[in-house]
């Protein structure tokens, strides 16, 4: 596949899982009975947008994720009685929190299922060279960390290939990147006891094919254990901003994951809806924390109403929302520099 091809399904992933985030809120208020105004794909300005019902389905310019709008979360709005009954502002505090976070339980929905398609589709089996002995066997024949002894599937497997060939030259196909091509070696007849014997560290990658239920029951499982760790991460994240500033160099920002996404497109589609579906799980997590701008920052809001017995003063909101969303442009555009340092 060609690299323009690369980007394109890249971008297109990307933004499908923005829309789908999009799309909890949406199909949650509409189930609610809200007046829900507008849905779009890709952002404003609009090229073309089409009436069904009393929502606007639009057409953007920019071509990167998508939005909702939902009657009354903007201040100072006109509409009939009804509208002002069925808006976002007008409705209970628990209605409004299932709304909000539609958005997360969609991107974790969403993380699930692409990775019980990856448990179903399974991953071709084999073996990762994860370290070269230097001046060994191996390292004399070419065969470099990070490849791929792709006709085994097991160490084992490989292992006993190299007791029954020793002192014999073999030949074996190597995958580095996304080029597969011949290496020959001469396994060794004696092998001092605590070495191996082309001086190779082995790990084995792939993943068998599951069927239906076993994989849904395992992305579900994986799911959850990903989430926690994502979890755990970012709490370290914000903490060690705090301690050790340059915590922020593991901080990966839009170059960075077109970059790791790049390299994983290339290495095959499994691999890409992995990518997608941490990134899914990522961005459930990220919307969950209690940040002003994004989803949790919109339920710590609520959460404040429900305590007060009434609500922030929406202007209030909105300019602590529009501050906050300022700060993470910056982060996110001093991250997107040291990416693109990184990359030159």
């Amino acid at each position: 596949m060609s690299l323009f091809l690369i980007i394109i399904a890249i971008a297109v992933g990307l933004s499908a899982l923005i829309i789908i985030h999009e799309l909890g809120h949406f199909l949650v208020a509409k189930w609610l009975g809200l007046f829900v105004e507008e849905f779009g794909f890709g952002l404003p300005p609009r090229i073309f947008g089409k009436k069904i019902g009393e929502t606007v389905y639009s057409l953007n310019w920019l071509p990167f994720g998508g939005f909702v709008r939902i009657f009354g979360e903007r201040p100072e709005e006109t509409a009939s009685p009804e509208q002002i009954e069925r808006s976002f502002s007008n409705q209970p505090v628990a209605k409004r929190a299932v709304i909000v976070v539609a958005g997360v339980i969609m991107n974790f929905a969403l993380g699930w299922l692409l990775l019980s398609s990856v448990f179903a589709i399974g991953i071709p089996q084999s073996i990762l060279v994860s370290g070269v002995q230097a001046g060994g066997i191996a390292d004399i024949a070419g065969i470099r960390q990070g490849d791929q002894f792709i006709e085994f599937k097991t160490v084992p497997e490989f292992v006993e290939f190299l007791e029954v060939s020793k002192g014999a030259e073999v030949r074996i196909a190597v995958k580095r990147g996304g080029e597969t091509f011949p290496v020959k070696f001469v396994p060794r007849v004696a092998v001092p006891e605590g070495e191996g014997n082309i001086g190779v560290f082995l790990d084995e990658i792939g993943l068998p094919k599951q069927n239906f239920f076993r994989s849904f029951l395992e992305g579900f499982k994986l799911s959850l254990q990903i989430t926690k760790a994502i979890f755990a991460g970012i709490v370290q994240l914000v903490v060690g901003v705090f301690t050790d500033i340059s915590i922020l160099d593991r901080f990966v920002g839009p170059v960075g994951i077109v970059s790791v996404a790049i390299g994983t497109a290339r290495a095959g589609f499994v691999q890409f809806l992995q990518l997608l579906a941490l990134i899914s799980l990522n961005l459930a997590v990220f919307n969950v924390f209690p940040i002003p701008a994004l989803d949790g920052g919109r339920l710590l809001f609520l959460m404040l109403e429900k305590l007060r017995g009434k609500p922030i003063n929406m202007h209030t909101e909105m300019v602590i929302n529009g501050v906050s969303f300022f700060i993470l442009l910056i982060l996110i555009g001093a991250v997107t520099v040291k990416d693109i340092v990184a990359l030159l």
